[in-house]
């Protein structure tokens, strides 16, 4: 189920944990980017400082030195882009003045080896620049999964409040398009705009000392343009770009949620329903895809524009020295080889500017992902739990998910350790709340949840967590085999310890009945196993585990009556000598629980063994004999039902006969 990754050369870089971590507030305050903002390079400083530690690996001296090496190999690059056109210009005064052969060839030889370095020119086929990018492969991947790994860990790390929240296809789109965008900035930027300015910088200088300052006026002129109006048009395009990403993310969104939600389209007959509002969602989108392309085309005929201009001038001012016998024919050799070879890039440039802020854009939700708070989070000097007997306390404990609306409120109870406290109360009477509040989904607003004398929320939460087991009401299978889910409880137990916990909850025979056995495929979520499977499944996942302390939300809720039997013996073996708490809603299978406490309104309302609470005559006893009417109008509605069936089959014999 899970594969093991090594430590070395793989961890999260500090520096960028910190700055997300500890800086998140501040920066959502200064700086952070809004899906609305008006430009992506708003928060420009905050973003590089998030994205160098993921360019500079401080892990590994290796992955530094491949850095290094392609920096050497980009300066490299930009030295032969000087040399091509002085080599290309010496061949041709060459020819026109009748040098020797040897010489004329040598000079052939040492451009032909320059241009075979460096390529076409644009940087993409030479032998230095396919080195450089073989090179960078392995940087890229570092950066790559550095970035994932940082995403990943944080979204385990959220609370489960936001992940209730979430949207699974806006969360995985943004996450991957964050990814790739990370790449491809560092690329962009690094290989592509700081050697294209470099290599513009290099031209004024080379053109006004070689020529004369018109030349390096009409470059300066013709780049500033380019850039200028590549900036702004491009900026005001943005917005097209972001509204896209948005009707993508709710395109897949709406794909995801319908494709979960499967059977419940089929109990509804809504395929059509759900086909027409995927289509309006790809309609949204493509409307917004045609903005971005017209305005892309509008950009492209800009640059054009300009390019040719200063291409046009450049050259007849040239021509018109060549003439007049100031330059030589080689001159204007040079000057055109060198400014197409200038053009190429810069040509490029635009696109490698759309393609930048574009990747701002597809960061946005990424960065917005990285910067969500974690409302539970460990103190910074919280130990591990030193756990002892399992004594588990409730003092004064008030908690609301949402203000003003209170679930809890100054909850106290105690359960020793080796105890059973069962949870009962009507729907929304905070029982599953203070599980959560155990296990530390959330921390109380005030009061304290102990254990073993230690409050919880100054130890680690991976700590408290080892020592607890949760089999809750609605089980959530991974898409793996049986055996891989058994054994995500502990995955490092062996094959015979797996079976020997399905044995434990009742499902090693019934698995045994599969033609794929224990290999058996569960599906999405558990879909191919019934409700009673998947609760079975839990069970041994948490038996598994071993706990010490353990948690039942309801956890024999979706068994029939016969397998609920059967389990209870099964989780009475498991919880012997164990902590535990239950949250039932049948109250006949908590009736041997050492502490009962009836929640009403977010505070108990009664406490005590069941005979007691049965004998005060209050809401517990209510609710017992609730449900005592209830299973006796069930058996009777069940006799008359055989009743009837009999006598419809005596009158079908009758009649035959």
């Amino acid at each position: 189920m899970a594969s093991k990754r090594s430590a070395k050369g793989s961890a999260i870089p500090e520096a960028f944990a910190l700055t997300v971590e500890s800086k998140a507030g501040d920066e959502r305050r200064e700086g952070a980017v809004k899906p609305g903002s008006s430009s992506t390079w708003e928060g420009f400083r905050r973003k590089v400082c998030l994205l160098v530690p993921f360019l500079w690996p401080k892990s590994s001296t290796r992955l530094q030195a491949l850095v290094l090496l392609c920096l050497s190999l980009l300066g490299l690059e930009r030295f032969l882009n000087v040399l091509v056109p002085i080599y290309n210009k010496k061949i041709v005064n060459e020819l026109s003045e009748k040098e020797a052969w040897g010489t004329l060839a040598f000079t052939v030889c040492i451009y032909v080896l320059i241009k075979f370095l460096q390529g076409s020119g644009a940087g993409t086929s030479g032998f230095v620049s396919n080195v450089r990018s073989f090179v960078w492969t392995r940087v890229q991947q570092h950066t790559s999964l550095q970035v994932q790994l940082r995403l990943f860990s944080h979204l385990h790390a959220l609370s489960l409040r936001w992940h209730l929240g979430r949207q699974t296809g806006d969360v995985l789109r943004s996450v991957d398009r964050g990814t790739a965008s990370v790449n491809n900035l560092l690329l962009y930027i690094v290989f592509s705009i700081v050697p294209t300015v470099a290599d513009i910088v290099i031209a004024i200088i080379y053109f006004v000392s070689y020529f004369n300052a018109w030349f390096g006026l009409i470059v300066l002129i013709c780049m500033i343009l380019y850039l200028t109006l590549t900036i702004i048009i491009t900026e005001w395009r943005t917005k097209y770009r972001r509204e896209m990403n948005t009707q993508d993310n709710i395109s897949k969104s709406k794909a995801v949620d319908s494709l979960l939600n499967f059977e419940t389209v089929k109990y509804y007959n809504s395929e059509k329903y759900e086909v027409k509002c995927f289509e309006e969602a790809i309609l949204k989108y493509q409307a917004c895809e045609w903005k971005s392309s017209a305005s892309l085309a509008l950009l492209n005929e800009v640059q054009n524009l300009i390019i040719g201009a200063g291409l046009l001038a450049g050259s007849l001012l040239c021509a018109h020295f060549v003439t007049v016998d100031t330059f030589k024919v080689g001159d204007y050799v040079l000057f055109s080889t060198y400014i197409i070879q200038l053009y190429t890039p810069l040509n490029w440039f635009g696109t490698y500017y759309r393609m930048i802020q574009s990747a701002f854009v597809d960061m946005e939700k990424m960065f917005e992902l990285l910067l969500e708070d974690r409302e539970v989070k460990d103190e910074v000097n919280a130990g591990d739990l030193q756990f002892h007997e399992g004594k588990v306390e409730f003092q004064n404990v008030c908690f609301s998910y949402v203000e003003g609306k209170e679930i809890l409120n100054d909850v106290s109870f105690t359960a020793l350790p080796g105890q059973t406290v069962a949870l009962v109360g009507v729907s929304g009477a905070g029982k599953s709340t203070l599980l959560r509040l155990l296990f530390r989904f959330y921390d109380v607003q005030s009061g304290c949840i102990r254990l073993d004398g230690q409050d919880i929320s100054k130890v680690k939460q991976s700590s408290l967590r080892s020592y607890i087991g949760v089999v809750p009401q609605d089980t959530v299978l991974f898409n793996a085999s049986l055996r891989d889910n058994i054994r995500y409880g502990r995955v490092a137990a062996s094959d015979q310890e797996v079976e020997e916990a399905a044995e434990s909850a009742d499902i090693h025979q019934h698995i045994l009945t599969f033609p794929d056995g224990y290999e058996t495929q569960v599906g999405e979520r558990g879909l191919k196993l019934s409700g009673g499977e998947k609760q079975r499944v839990a069970i041994a996942r948490t038996i598994l585990k071993n706990p010490r302390i353990i948690l039942l939300d309801e956890a024999t809720s979706a068994l029939d009556t016969q397998t609920e039997r059967n389990i209870q013996a099964s989780l009475a073996k498991v919880c012997a000598g164990r902590t535990t708490i239950v949250v039932a809603h049948r109250l006949s299978t908590i009736i041997a629980a050492d502490q009962i406490l009836v929640l009403k309104d977010g505070h108990i309302a009664e406490r005590g063994r069941h005979e007691e609470l049965l004998a005060a005559g209050g809401l517990y006893a209510a609710m017992w004999q609730k449900q005592q009417q209830q299973s006796e109008d069930m058996e009777e509605a069940k006799q008359r039902h055989t009743h009837t069936h009999s006598h419809s089959q005596a009158d079908d014999t009758t009649h035959t006969q």
